[in-house]
């Protein structure tokens, strides 16, 4: 059993940076991959980034350049450095850890003012 946990959002103006991170538990070493999800009011869930077992990342076009996952001791912490932020990054921002299925974390809200 994995459990997720988000942790770092919060209100930021424009322009600014936030880091999210997300504490994995249980058994880590059954998970593929983790990612990063946001979903806003009205919208549905997307990836936003992606790092696997093997280190290769992935991003969604419209934060590619302006955040950067990165994890600590396999998978035990992922994180989310976010910077050059804009209004329309504003969600809530999900972790979850791929192994055959997702488990979820329970989210973490990110506001950015314009």
């Amino acid at each position: 059993q994995v459990r997720v946990v988000e942790s770092g959002g919060g209100l930021v103006q424009a322009g600014g940076s936030l880091r999210l991170s997300c504490a994995a538990s249980g058994s880590i070493f059954t998970i593929d991959a983790m990612g990063w999800y946001r979903q806003a009011p009205g919208k549905q869930r997307e990836l936003v980034a992606l790092i696997t077992s093997g280190g290769t990342t992935n991003y969604a076009d419209s934060v590619l350049g302006r955040f950067t996952i990165s994890r600590e001791n396999v998978w035990k912490t992922v994180y989310l450095q976010m910077n050059s932020l804009k209004p329309e990054d504003t969600a809530v921002y999900f972790c979850a850890a791929h192994r055959g299925i997702v488990v979820w974390g329970q989210g973490t809200q990110v506001t950015v003012s314009s």
